[in-house]
């Protein structure tokens, strides 16, 4: 299948990313350029290529559902980074580049004689991403990381579950997206510094743990001053009251989060109770933290009373804060999220028409799309991408048959 030329849509038309790396948080940040119009490259080991390739453990027609939320907008060409000749083609490819983005070990680039200053000698408006477990530098920089254990060692795992049980993991490889989304963040910047200040690329240095770690909130200067490390509150947040999951008569599970003070005025209205946000224990949301399981108590009483359907018109009509706690199945069927775009059908020669997640933000003037679900064969890009670069296709085809491409 022949890939498509770059589509002329969002906001980063024109900007040409080269993606070196595998599987979630480097390839993440990608996704996100090409989603928004980036012409995103993805290179990939010949033969071999990104393990997400065959990741998750539902199939298509023997084809992985998650190759496609990854690879999406992108074209793909293949490289021997180990060989030399496949590392002069990726420099070939890098010297009018906008971005390289690259997840490997760190000083794996330098040993391929691709170092940032190598790299900046041939492009000086490089922008280099560099997405690792722990840093560029530090005691821990040459481990392996992989997300599961960014979170832990960071202090988000240790929040996370129930108090007196093992703190569970995230149902899905959070470190590696809150990653991609700072590593993103901090291209975005480099490219706006370069475009405003003479031309010259810098290094992004993005940390699975440190990125797990810029979410931990006011857990750093309350342990700083008062010497309190928080700890695991299961289905809320301590001391902060109302938030928190309350069945209704079927039990299902609703959030229901009115721990500001106005918004309990309204919940207690809700309940038929309106006493309740005069009552000492619950007046402000000091005393409603300190009496926080009594007023859950309090709240779920009340709830399991009622269907679902007049919970939710009781809280709709009072205004009150809520949520109901979605599966997959729920959301893609849920009719805010369509008109949203949130959840989209895809027509694709490979899936027939299969629902993907949509493009967010949104943006009013250069919305971000989705042209196609990316290369299913490794290196279809090949003889587009190497021949603008003078490569013959008798030159790629002997470089194929060793091994190069």
């Amino acid at each position: 299948m022949t890939e498509p030329e770059p589509k002329g849509f969002g906001p980063l038309r024109g900007l040409r990313v080269i993606e070196m790396g595998q599987l979630l948080a480097g390839p993440f940040v990608g996704t996100r350029c090409a989603d928004f119009g980036a012409d995103v490259i993805k290179v990939e080991a010949p033969g071999q290529g990104d393990p997400i390739r065959n990741w998750g453990r539902n199939r298509h027609d023997g084809r992985t559902l998650w190759w496609p939320i990854m690879a999406r907008n992108k074209r793909s060409i293949s490289a021997n980074l180990r060989d030399p000749r496949g590392q002069d083609l990726v420099r070939r490819l890098l010297t009018d580049a906008d971005v390289l983005i690259e997840n490997f070990k760190p000083g794996t680039l330098e040993k391929w004689g691709m170092s940032p200053s190598e790299l900046h000698a041939i492009n000086s408006r490089l922008v280099i991403v560099r997405v690792s477990g722990f840093g560029q530098t530090g005691p821990y920089a040459s481990r392996p990381g992989f997300a599961s254990v960014g979170e832990a060692m960071s202090g988000m795992r240790h929040i996370n579950g129930y108090p007196d049980m093992p703190p569970p993991r995230y149902g899905i490889s959070l470190g590696d997206t809150l990653t991609a989304l700072f590593a993103f963040e901090g291209m975005m910047m480099a490219l706006w510094h370069r475009d405003r200040t003479g031309g010259r690329g810098q290094v992004v240095d993005a940390a699975i743990t440190e990125s797990c770690f810029a979410m931990l909130e006011s857990c750093v200067t309350e342990y700083s001053k008062t010497g309190h490390v928080r700890q695991p509150s299961g289905s809320g947040l301590d001391k902060i009251a109302p938030s928190n999951i309350y069945p209704s008569a079927e039990g299902i599970y609703v959030v229901i989060a009115a721990n500001v003070d106005a918004m309990f005025r309204r919940l207690a209205r809700a309940m038929d109770r309106p006493e309740l946000a005069e009552d000492p224990r619950f007046v402000n949301h000091t005393v409603r933290g300190e009496h926080a399981a009594e007023l859950d108590a309090l709240i779920a009483e009340w709830s399991k009373s009622l269907p679902m359907a007049d919970l939710v018109a009781r809280l709709e009509a009072n205004d009150v804060v809520y949520g109901p706690i979605n599966s997959i199945a729920e959301v893609v069927a849920d009719p805010h999220f369509r008109a949203r775009g949130m959840v989209r059908d895809i027509e694709d020669p490979d899936f027939g028409t299969i629902t993907v997640p949509g493009v967010f933000p949104v943006l009013s003037e250069t919305p971000g799309d989705i042209a196609w679900l990316g290369p299913q064969e490794i290196g279809s890009s090949n003889a587009q991408i190497y021949g603008n670069l003078g490569l013959a296709a008798d030159d790629l085809a002997q470089l194929e048959a060793e091994g190069v491409i």
